[in-house]
């Protein structure tokens, strides 16, 4: 077997190992925890902004302030108060090193994150009472259906078990690891939502476990990381992702301030 056909069969996609960036800075697991921490306003705006949430940074910093805001549907304000509890709690995992790349934590985060919007959040599918299998809208490409849902969601766990082991054996740089499971488990749809805010904070925690700064999408890169997104689906193909998401990482090093901030 390929290593194409490895990663296809574990992964469900493939990407091309040689374009991964290489030298990504590392630190200790401290420093990027609190880099994290004081980034945290404009992480969960970035976050939300990706949902299509309306709140501006300014009114997010004000949210976290404890203030709320006038005039904001109480779903957003929820989805907003939602990104920054589970912030704090991945912050909270990987300070005490009891983040892993596991199904624990990644239920626990979904919760918080989707407990408002999903069909039986902390669960995959098929392990509660529902068993239907929702698509993904790829707009002119029609639909990208993942895995079918099961009763008991035995298969999707196999899904998982199979896909860690193949990452944990196989790959060996912590940040392809961890860029590599964000696609897996955004591809594999393991919950009926909040999938990919769910694989962004495994895929950070991972990240700062190792000592690497988390990796924010800015809010002025929503359309391409949309338009990454869906080529990736089409294409299972991950490569261009990769890329996205390296230069996502290196551009906050340059100090650039949302937009609206001064």
């Amino acid at each position: 077997m390929t290593t194409g056909e490895a990663m296809l069969a574990a992964l469900g996609f493939t990407w091309d190992r040689s374009t991964v960036l290489r030298d990504i800075p590392r630190f200790s697991v401290e420093r990027a925890v609190w880099r994290f921490h004081r980034s945290l306003p404009e992480y969960v705006w970035d976050a939300a902004v990706l949902e299509g949430n309306p709140f501006t940074y300014p009114e997010v910093q004000t949210l976290l302030d404890g203030i709320t805001v006038g005039g904001r549907k109480i779903s957003d304000e929820r989805q907003i108060l939602n990104l920054a509890e589970a912030a704090s709690e991945l912050a909270r995992l990987v300070r005490t090193h009891e983040f892993r790349l596991s199904k624990e934590v990644s239920d626990r985060l979904q919760f918080l994150l989707a407990r408002d919007e999903a069909l039986e959040p902390g669960h995959f599918r098929g392990e509660g009472s529902e068993t239907l299998t929702p698509g993904v809208s790829l707009g002119q490409h029609g639909r990208y259906l993942p895995p079918a849902t099961e009763r008991g969601g035995e298969s999707l766990r196999r899904v998982f078990s199979q896909g860690l082991e193949f990452l944990s054996t196989e790959i060996d740089y912590e940040f392809e690891q961890a860029v590599a499971y964000f696609l897996f488990s955004s591809l594999q749809q393991f919950y009926y939502d909040g999938n990919k805010r769910t694989a962004r904070y495994m895929m950070n925690g991972h990240l700062m476990s190792q000592g690497m700064d988390a990796i924010s999408v800015p809010a002025a890169r929503r359309h391409e990381f949309n338009a990454a997104m869906v080529n990736f689906f089409v294409r299972k193909d991950g490569t261009g992702m990769f890329g996205f998401l390296a230069s996502c990482r290196l551009a906050a090093d340059d100090g650039v301030l949302p937009s609206g901030t001064t």
